[in-house]
């Protein structure tokens, strides 16, 4: 089976389930496994480089509102790789490139390639979509394997955290303006010991006012702006620095968000996991991912607690 992945959480999935060999194109966002980004590339981002993060929010809201994609398709490629599936997803229009333009390009090319997109809005439904993917690919006893490892480290981190105090957190999927992390994100928080007094799983990430947050009355602040490894988000919440420690938050955390938050795939259990210790090191284990993905910045108010 020859498949293209227009969605970079769709390409992890395929190389946890042991398809990397099958897969023949990628986006320009696909970078893990390392070797999904020496792969053709499908797509490319209509946002310039270089842009800060209230440009980025910007052009974003002036692309969207003109009813303009943020992502092309090279319509042109994608025939050329002649799929059998291509996979992709609907849940967020600044993700990646419209379902309906996928459906529409899959329709005239002559590998007539069935169209599947992994669209989840909660942490169980990431794990479904690991068994959905296996039956396309026809790979069911890998994601059997893959989706009861998950749960069974889902469980670990549920167990170890149970009895815990839970620390009032929020987490900033964006900062300028600020967002409120949502979908799976509440949930990770949850399970990882955390009260998320802002958001419930499930539900869309939404913007907010600092003035918001500041009443939530957060004991720590979880910076993981969507679609920024560790070092940019560190850049982001020192840009924000007075708005952050305003919210009077005893900690301010930044992680690796495009590896274990933004994309709905398998390391979204490794965010869990990074999440638990961060919360409670006493409890859950440090994961071997821990110094790579997270940087505990200090705060300047004292903690509530």
């Amino acid at each position: 089976m020859r498949i293209a992945s227009l969605v970079p959480s769709a390409t992890e999935m395929l190389f946890e389930l042991g398809l990397g060999e099958q897969v023949v194109g990628v986006t320009h966002e696909c970078d893990w496994p390392a070797h999904a980004a020496s792969l053709p590339q499908l797509t490319r981002s209509v946002i310039p480089p270089g842009l800060s993060a209230v440009e980025i929010d910007r052009v974003v809201r002036e692309t969207v509102g003109r009813g303009a994609p943020l992502y092309e398709l090279d319509r042109e490629r994608l025939e050329l790789l002649s799929p059998d599936l291509i996979v992709t997803q609907a849940v967020c229009e600044v993700c990646a490139v419209s379902f309906d333009d996928v459906v529409a390009v899959a329709a005239t090319l002559p590998s007539r390639p069935r169209v599947i997109s992994l669209d989840p809005l909660a942490l169980g439904e990431v794990l479904a979509d690991i068994t959905r993917l296996g039956e396309a690919t026809e790979a069911h006893a890998e994601a059997a394997a893959l989706h009861e490892g998950a749960l069974a480290r889902l469980d670990a981190v549920r167990s170890a955290t149970s009895n815990a105090p839970r620390p009032r957190v929020l987490a900033l999927e964006w900062l300028d303006p600020p967002f409120v992390g949502g979908h799976w994100v509440p949930e990770m928080i949850e399970i990882a010991g955390g009260l998320d007094p802002f958001a419930k799983a499930g539900q869309r990430s939404r913007t907010a006012t600092w003035d918001e947050l500041v009443a939530g009355q957060i004991d720590i602040a979880l910076v993981m702006p969507c679609g920024y490894g560790t070092d940019g988000s560190v850049r982001e919440a020192k840009a924000c620095r007075p708005q952050i420690e305003s919210l009077g938050a005893r900690r301010v955390v930044a992680f690796d968000a495009s590896a274990y938050f933004s994309r709905p795939g398998p390391r979204l259990v490794t965010g869990v996991e990074l999440l638990a210790h961060v919360l409670h090191p006493d409890r859950a284990e440090r994961p071997a991912e821990f110094t790579a993905a997270v940087r505990d910045l200090d705060a300047a108010a004292p903690s509530r607690v």
